[in-house]
């Protein structure tokens, strides 16, 4: 009966005051917008120190046809970063792929595949890379010292990223120049021997219990730094 008398009131013009304001959520979807901003006005803060809350801008997913995807051709001849990712005996296949993944996404020069670490062709690394096994030049050795020995051959600096006494954290981390990171099995890590090799060490600042992350997950990190820290640099 209530609800009749309400859409009785709607018919003759009787809206209640909220809704004639436009503060009815369902005919204003940005009322809790404006209920935020005054709530902080209220209670003596400025709007402009909580931008989410003064300004509204409306979004939408972009379509695949709106990113500006290279074609595997466009992206063979595009110019490449200076950044190698190594990975060392790596078990799972799925994280491979999410490295060459990454690597597609960053446009890295290449990544380089050490010991037991699968390659491609592979049905584990074809799951999540999505084609970018394709695009991704990639090397395979036998040993990580074989790999590291043509990177420094090429002028590469190459850091083990790692845990480890004298290590630099990866905010801090900068170098501009050709750098290979070096990622070691899931379990064990990168082989001593490999770090010893190295020009250094980076470690990802972790602020919780575990101190573990999954080897991919670590990998985009630390490329993502590397490549935004680039980025940055052209900017300025």
């Amino acid at each position: 009966m209530k609800r009749g008398k309400v859409g009785k009131d709607r018919k003759d013009g009787n809206d209640s005051k909220e809704e004639k304001d436009g503060n009815d959520t369902s005919a204003n979807p940005m009322r809790h917008l404006y209920f935020k901003t005054s709530f902080l006005s209220d209670f003596g803060h400025r709007t402009n120190d909580f931008p989410c809350f003064t300004y509204f801008c409306a979004m939408r997913k972009l379509k695949t046809t709106e990113l500006g995807r290279l074609s595997v051709d466009e992206f063979r001849e595009k110019e490449k970063l200076p950044i190698i990712a190594v990975l060392e005996n790596i078990r799972s296949g799925y994280n491979v792929g999410s490295f060459f993944r990454t690597a597609d996404a960053f446009l890295l020069e290449a990544i380089y595949l050490v010991g037991y670490t699968a390659f491609p062709p592979h049905k584990e690394i074809r799951k999540t890379a999505l084609g970018a096994e394709d695009t991704v030049s990639w090397k395979h050795f036998k040993t990580a010292a074989e790999a590291l020995a043509d990177l420094q051959s090429m002028g590469y600096s190459v850091y083990a990223i790692e845990q480890a006494s004298g290590s630099h954290e990866l905010q801090h981390f900068s170098e501009g120049g050709k750098v290979a990171v070096v990622f070691g099995n899931e379990v064990t890590g990168v082989e001593q021997s490999t770090i010893e090799a190295c020009n250094g060490c980076i470690e990802i600042p972790q602020l919780g219990m575990k101190h573990s992350l999954n080897v991919a997950t670590a990998g985009g990190i630390v490329l993502w730094e590397l490549v935004r820290s680039r980025l940055l640099t052209d900017l300025s």
